[in-house]
């Protein structure tokens, strides 16, 4: 695992040429020496998230004459970053300037609307360039496996985040919200994202660059209560302190944690390390603390409830009696087993039934194999490799999630790709790539043009850019998102 931060020296402070022993982790500062007369080597990353632009943006500051493409099924860039981060969160989605600096380098070129693996086999790309990055992301969720699972009324929270940020394929999600309760399985920033969103005021959201589809249903919510269900204990909550610190002050709502499950706790909290330890108390205070008169008038006020509901694992999705929604959930009561955050959750045999009229399922992100052709462990959800090294395959990278798996913020990622991308250059410098010219797009576009594949330019995006800030100004939004494909096409005169 790469250090959680580097330190980058500019080029006249660092010299070295010869590159670290494989298998080492990268010195901070390294800098391989590249001749700038040699043709520069043609570079494929697909994925226009996190991972794709970081990993690019380490390839082009660190080898003057490499160019990259970054291939994109989506018609729009950056990923998770559009469609994954909260739109009351705007302040985490500024690395989209960064981004776009990189897509505008003239040793760059975005080309959306092209599905890997479909449009294009990978051994094309293999074929066209010196080396392929594979930064495609988790585009999956893990299933609950469990009766009922299919019934109306339960989403995937990875569904249900993309409908309210406008990913096109779930603008037709249409969740009923007239219920009174809604149960979040799962206790990690993306189950309190969606917890925060259900029981936020519309007013607070209009603001946003949540869809205008999503506001109005979010308008007519009669959700007056979310339960976030964990496996597991206190200890274990995947959350941080900050999304936390948001759900305890959210305006218009009032916690619900039993003191009975923190019992005990006090004396384990000085062991915890320090992050851990600052989310244990905060969430210790907040159940077993009598809050000061200011903190009592405002919970006595709210009119939306939100609690935690630990050591409980889900069973069964019930019917409603005419078995034609969902009614409930059946939670498997259970116990932990081991100790601090490697603790299993062994049921004990009883079990109990929360009514609801919502279920949401937050218990993981999952990839998916791109190509038949590239190795894919499907146990672990990601492509095996060595420190971004696709193992068994000369010349094709990954990094991101489909690298690690689905685990650790945009920071995380950042420094992943960083790693990856040095390993690239590491092995072009040994002479591990292949020499010689290679035609990089020009060839993947004679093919996608016999294929009827119409790819869409970074030019292109900012002219669908422009569109949806001009159409959200209107309404005081940042941006009304585009969420029709056909539409952005048309726009775009296709």
């Amino acid at each position: 695992m790469a250090p959680r931060c580097w330190r980058w020296w500019h080029w006249s402070a660092w010299r070295r040429t010869r590159p670290p022993p494989a298998g080492s982790t990268p010195t901070p500062g390294f800098r391989l020496q590249f001749s700038t007369q040699e043709q520069g080597p043609q570079i494929c990353v697909v994925g226009s998230g996190p991972a794709g632009f970081y990993t690019t943006q380490h390839l082009l500051k660190h080898h003057p004459r490499a160019h990259v493409d970054i291939y994109e099924k989506q018609l729009v860039p950056f990923g998770l970053v559009r469609f994954g981060v909260a739109p009351d969160h705007p302040e985490v989605k500024n690395v989209i300037n960064t981004f776009t600096q990189t897509a505008r380098s003239d040793r760059c070129a975005f080309r959306g609307n092209v599905v890997v693996g479909r449009d294009v086999a990978v051994s094309e790309l293999q074929a066209a360039y010196h080396a392929v990055v594979l930064s495609y992301g988790a585009e999956d969720h893990q299933a609950l496996e469990i009766p009922g699972e299919e019934l109306p009324g339960v989403f995937s929270a990875r569904a249900f985040v993309g409908w309210y940020n406008g990913l096109p394929e779930n603008r037709e999600l249409a969740p009923d919200l007239s219920c009174d309760t809604a149960v979040i399985l799962g206790q990690g920033n993306v189950a309190l994202d969606v917890a925060r969103i259900l029981l936020t005021s519309p007013g607070h959201l209009e603001k946003t660059d949540i869809t205008e589809a999503a506001l109005g249903v979010l308008r007519q919510s009669r959700v007056k209560t979310v339960w976030i269900v964990g496996r597991r204990g206190p200890l274990q909550v995947a959350f941080t302190i900050k999304e936390l610190r948001e759900m305890i002050q959210l305006p218009g709502t009032g916690p619900m944690l039993d003191p009975a499950d923190f019992l005990g706790l006090q004396d384990r909290i000085k062991e915890l390390p320090r992050q851990r330890k600052r989310l244990t108390e905060l969430l210790l205070r907040t159940a077993t603390e009598k809050p000061g008169a200011e903190e009592a008038a405002r919970q006595a006020s709210a009119t939306r409830t939100w609690g935690l509901r630990f050591f409980r694992s889900p069973q069964q999705v019930l019917p409603s009696p005419d078995g034609r929604r969902v009614a409930g959930i059946r939670l498997a009561v259970t116990r932990l087993e081991g100790v601090g955050e490697a603790a299993r959750a062994a049921p004990t045999g009883d079990t109990e039934d929360l009514p609801c009229g919502l279920v949401l399922s937050s218990v993981g992100y999952k990839s998916r194999p791109i190509d038949p052709n590239v190795p894919f462990d499907p146990k672990l959800g990601v492509i095996p490799n060595m420190e971004g090294r696709v193992l068994g395959v000369p010349g094709l990278y990954c990094s991101g999630w489909v690298k690690r798996g689905p685990t650790g913020v945009i920071a995380t990622t950042m420094t992943d790709s960083f790693l990856t991308g040095q390993m690239l250059l590491q092995d072009l410098k040994a002479g591990l790539l292949p020499s010689g010219p290679r035609p990089g797009y020009a060839a993947i576009e004679a093919l996608l043009s016999g294929r009827g594949v119409q790819p869409v330019s970074f030019s292109d995006w900012e002219k669908l850019d422009a569109e949806e800030v001009s159409r959200g100004k209107g309404a005081g939004k940042p941006r009304e998102k585009l969420l029709d494909p056909q539409e952005m096409l048309r726009l775009l005169g296709r």
